[in-house]
């Protein structure tokens, strides 16, 4: 059974603008038929549901449009699956990378913010009218 589907179902079962699924078919990730007397009317397949299902997906791990191309045409490639998976591999390690390094600089800015915040309530609960200290230290920082 070959499933088409229109612009509209697809976005409303993506949760996504149909500007958007253009933008994704400009970009080359998406290849719908035309039909109509006109040609205008886009029909998108099965194939073209599940690239972009994977393309949203990709999107959502902090992927590149250009990295998603990438995985996506290795993943329909009628090569040997190795080197789709080391380069799947390579991709999700990079991106697990920065994201843990991200991870760390919001760790230490919490931190930061929880110390700030337990002196500006030390200083409230002493009667303190100005917080000595305290925001000449935030500023240098």
């Amino acid at each position: 059974m070959n499933t088409q589907y229109t612009i509209t179902e697809l976005a409303r079962e993506f949760d996504v603008t149909p500007r958007a699924i253009r933008f994704y078919e400009d970009q080359g990730l998406l290849s719908p038929s035309r039909e109509g007397s006109s040609g205008l009317r886009r029909v998108y397949s099965g194939r073209d549901r599940t690239r972009l299902k994977l393309t949203l997906r990709g999107k959502r791990l902090g992927f590149t449009l250009s990295e998603i191309r990438g995985l996506l045409d290795l993943y329909e490639s009628p090569t040997d699956t190795v080197p789709q998976l080391h380069a799947f591999l390579d991709t999700v390690t990079r991106h697990r990378e920065v994201l843990e390094r991200q991870l760390e600089d919001l760790n230490a800015t919490l931190e930061d913010l929880a110390q700030y915040e337990a002196q500006a309530r030390a200083l409230l609960e002493s009667g303190a009218r100005e917080p000595q200290g305290l925001v000449s230290d935030a500023r240098s920082t």
